[in-house]
């Protein structure tokens, strides 16, 4: 049985918080992260897309503030 795990997300068998799937929409996104995650971008568009693009290997290093360095 899956038990909840951090911030209401579900842990796999191996107890591990399951990942976002490439397939999440940035609608999704934007429902359990906030309204102004990935500004500009389509709400139907497909995270896998939008890593390509940007290079970024995963969801926490797209979402990671920029800062430039000074």
């Amino acid at each position: 049985m899956k038990e909840p795990g951090l911030d209401g997300r579900h842990r796999d068998e191996n107890g591990r918080i399951r990942a976002k799937n490439g397939n999440t929409q940035v609608g999704t996104l934007r429902e359990e992260y906030g309204p102004g995650v990935l500004p500009g971008v389509s709400p139907k568009a497909k995270l896998e897309t939008i890593l390509q693009r940007t290079g970024a290997p995963s969801l926490t290093q797209l979402l990671k503030p920029k800062h430039p360095r000074g």
